[in-house]
């Protein structure tokens, strides 16, 4: 999947002479908490964020001290190297990059303008839709040797029972280095019967461990 599909395209954005004041505003009035900044041409120049507002108030921005600081350019205190994507850029590399740099929004920027924007909860939608999580369903996490084949043989169980996997992801065990904890979610809201042969085949089922299944 790529950024072009997930991210925000009606981009709330203001210029460097906007004031903190019309910021702030603009951040109440439509519940947001990144305001890319850009000039004439549509071109990023900076990025305001809710934190940045909040760590210059009160601050020494102002030259004038007669000045309010509400009333400052918001290119006094906006962030000028901004970190910024590509729409063809993969989900995933994004995603590092907001872990790596512990960061919450990425302007997306095409040909030189801005062209959308990512912020950390759009990740974390897409992650819940990806996943099936936001779909009536069951999560069943199993420990398995690190071999080849062995997301194979599990879901071939899945499939004597018909049920769709919606999704399937793939960990180190923390515990056993040579483990693995396999992660499935499947759309069944009472995976029983698939978590007694996947017991009976010999797979460490770790949740859901029911009582009274056979272990």
């Amino acid at each position: 999947m790529i950024i072009e599909e997930i991210m925000k395209t009606d981009v709330l954005t203001l210029s460097p002479k906007n004031t903190v004041r019309d910021a702030l505003r603009l951040m109440k009035e439509k519940s947001i908490r990144h305001i890319p900044i850009i000039d004439n041409d549509k071109k990023l120049v900076g990025l305001v964020t809710s934190n940045t507002i909040k760590n210059a108030l009160p601050s020494n921005l102002q030259a004038d001290p007669t000045i309010s600081i509400y009333e400052e350019n918001i290119e006094n205190m906006m962030i000028k190297e901004v970190i910024v994507g590509h729409p063809l850029d993969f989900v995933e590399e994004i995603a590092l990059t907001f872990y790596d740099m512990q960061i919450s929004c990425i302007p997306i920027v095409s040909g030189g303008q801005l062209v959308g924007i990512v912020t950390s909860s759009d990740l974390l939608y897409t992650y819940i839709e990806l996943t099936g999580a936001n779909k009536p369903s069951s999560k069943i996490d199993i420990r398995v040797k690190d071999r080849s084949g062995i997301l194979s043989d599990i879901l071939h169980i899945f499939k004597n029972h018909k049920a769709n996997v919606l999704s399937v992801l793939v960990f180190p065990d923390s515990k056993k280095r040579d483990y693995k904890i396999i992660t499935i979610r499947v759309q069944i809201l009472n995976p029983l019967m698939i978590i007694e042969d996947l017991k009976k085949a010999g797979f460490d089922v770790l949740w859901p461990n029911l009582p009274g299944i056979t272990q």
